[in-house]
């Protein structure tokens, strides 16, 4: 016969196992809520020419968006990180860059990526360095293709994807750990297959969704051939560029990479900016899931840079 203790004893039991369960469930409710609010921005560019002055052949010279302008923004936002991609006017002068790291809002907010000159015989050691000053904040090399004429002198841009020197460098970054960060016209993309078929533990990066409207439809087909690559990665940026159907491209690139190999980037320079960046994303991407619009938001760049 069960006595009133036992029965006390069961239902106290009973009552701690059902608190513990509804608190475990609670952290994974906000834990699920919070990422799902989390924005990463994972394509910023700073500039301060007051701070550090542009290269001599810098191939623009844009208006200041400084470190200072950024940080409003993070604030304002709310912004889980920010990915800084070094920009073009510094070229491979990296000062800014590293003023931007030391001076983060708080600890581990910056990942960055780097410019240097596939052909210089130098790069693999000045990458490296750069990294060692900088342990796991460098998470890629940019790669400009914005041509089909290869360029040998001049801003860096423009490298001969068939040359040696071009695989020579893709080595150096690989070995380092770090992505490659493509930033093409479409015409480009069959080069960039072959050397990521050849590299397929580097993950590549595609900015800018592949630029569309700078090439023919043929040429973007060869773009979105890249998916059959699956450490090939699209950033989701850059809309305004493109004059076409962005509702129809957005749901071409979700149907062929895939919501969990697409990050978000270029979500605004001001909090007015952000709100109206954020609004076209749900309408871009209304058709997906909570879920997967928060992996492109910032649930994916997460998983590939900050863990």
């Amino acid at each position: 016969m069960t006595n009133r203790s036992d029965i006390t004893t069961d239902m106290t039991t009973l009552t701690r196992r059902q608190a513990i369960l509804t608190a475990a469930g609670a952290v994974t409710a906000a834990t699920a809520e919070a990422a799902s609010g989390m924005t990463i921005e994972s394509h910023v560019h700073l500039f301060d020419p007051t701070r550090v002055p542009y290269a001599p052949d810098a191939p623009y010279k844009p208006t200041a968006y400084s470190l200072e302008d950024h940080l409003k923004l993070v604030e304002s936002a709310g912004l889980a990180h920010s990915i800084i991609v070094h920009p073009e006017p510094y070229q491979d002068d990296h000062r800014y860059l590293e003023y931007c790291l030391a001076h983060e809002p708080r600890p581990g907010y910056f990942k960055a990526t780097c410019l240097f000159d596939p052909f210089r015989a130098d790069t693999p050691q000045r990458l490296r360095e750069l990294s060692d000053r900088w342990p796991r904040r460098i998470i890629a090399m940019r790669i400009h293709e914005m041509s089909m004429t290869p360029e040998t002198t001049g801003p860096i841009r423009n490298r001969d994807m068939k040359d040696p020197r071009m695989t020579a460098c893709w080595q150096a970054i690989a070995s380092l750990g770090m992505a490659v960060e493509m930033h093409f016209i479409p015409g480009q993309a069959p080069a960039i297959h072959a050397l990521a078929a050849r590299f397929p533990d580097t993950t590549v990066i595609l900015d800018h969704m592949g630029r569309p409207g700078q090439g023919t439809e043929a040429e973007y087909d060869e773009v979105l051939k890249l998916a059959a690559l699956p450490h090939v990665i699209l950033k989701y940026s850059n809309w305004p560029e493109y004059k076409g159907d962005l509702g129809k491209l957005t749901k071409r690139i979700y149907d062929t990479f895939g919501p969990e190999r697409m990050i978000w980037g270029m979500v605004g320079t001001s909090q007015a900016d952000y709100v109206k960046q954020s609004a076209r994303f749900e309408e871009l991407l209304a058709f997906a899931s909570e879920n997967e619009r928060a992996g492109i938001r910032g649930g994916n760049a997460q998983r590939l840079f900050f863990t």
